[in-house]
């Protein structure tokens, strides 16, 4: 990758962050009931372009797009009850079509009894017994106090890959598992938190970084699998003027992610990872404070 590509690159992440940083510090817009009165085409493409935008985030450094895109969408004025089956929908595309990707580049290997297969199954197992857990304290922790948790154990993760990554860490299942378990439990009771923690916890318990970003599109594509039926069962149904767009971009997305992550560094993308992790959990604990 040459220093123009890498550059870019790091343009795209700076452009990223200076979006959240605004979505974050500004008051509420309402866009969403013009948006649906009169669905343009020009409404759409706007909608479509960005999701591409989150989801080549997201498929890249194994986070970003639902962490991105929902406060973008609610501060837009759209109803969580819209945006999250829509999400969940275009996540569950997404994410089996980037691990496909990922796969036909060689960032990771999904073949039938590799270990990627066997970190991705755990991982999407775990999201079962962390939902289940969520769920039961959701009702009884107070949301500063959840928010909190959330952010100091994202921009924890993130400081931990910058001060090991020069160093070879040994894979280790329990620590897998432990973070199945966690990143699960953070979406079962917050609706984030998810790829932050599974693709920083893999690099933290010996995967390569490639690998996580691959595994934890393929994990994350079934959790918001099993999450979108529950939720159509629950609520009947789907928003599709929001739904479609929302998946036609984040597809168009994958075959760029996962060529940039075969042409990235290693180094480079586990830099990327740790400082965007560290980010994303700065901004979680500010939201606290304003």
């Amino acid at each position: 990758m040459n220093k123009i590509s890498i550059w870019i690159w790091y343009g795209l992440l700076i452009c990223l962050a200076m979006g959240v940083m605004i979505l974050t510090l500004q008051p509420e817009l309402n866009l969403a009931d013009r948006y649906f009165e009169d669905f343009t085409l020009y409404a759409v493409l706007i909608v479509l372009f960005i999701s591409l935008f989150c989801e080549y985030i997201d498929s890249t450094l194994g986070m970003g797009y639902g962490t991105t895109l929902t406060p973008l969408l609610i501060i837009a004025g759209f109803s969580p009850l819209d945006i999250v089956p829509a999400i969940l929908l275009s996540e569950f595309i997404a994410g089996i079509l980037a691990a496909i990707m990922h796969h036909q580049y060689g960032n990771v290997s999904f073949v039938s009894g590799s270990r990627a297969v066997k970190v991705a199954s755990v991982l999407a197992a775990c999201s079962i017994v962390g939902t289940v857990v969520a769920v039961f304290l959701a009702v009884n922790i107070p949301i500063w106090l959840l928010k909190t948790y959330i952010g100091v154990l994202i921009l924890s993760m993130g400081i931990l890959i910058l001060a090991y990554r020069g160093r070879n860490l040994n894979f280790s299942w329990q620590r897998i598992t432990g973070i199945g378990i966690l990143a699960s439990f953070n979406k079962g009771i917050s609706g984030g938190g998810y790829g932050p923690v599974v693709t920083s916890g893999q690099i933290l318990s010996g995967l390569n970084e490639k690998n996580a970003v691959g595994i934890t599109s393929l994990a994350e594509g079934v959790t918001c699998a099993v999450g979108l039926v529950l939720y159509v069962i629950l609520k009947g149904g789907l928003e599709w003027r929001l739904a479609l767009p929302l998946a036609v971009g984040a597809i168009f997305s994958v075959p760029f992610a996962a060529w940039t992550v075969k042409a990235m560094p290693s180094l480079l993308i586990k830099n990327s990872i740790g400082y965007f992790t560290c980010f994303l959990g700065f901004l979680t604990l500010l939201k606290i404070l304003l």
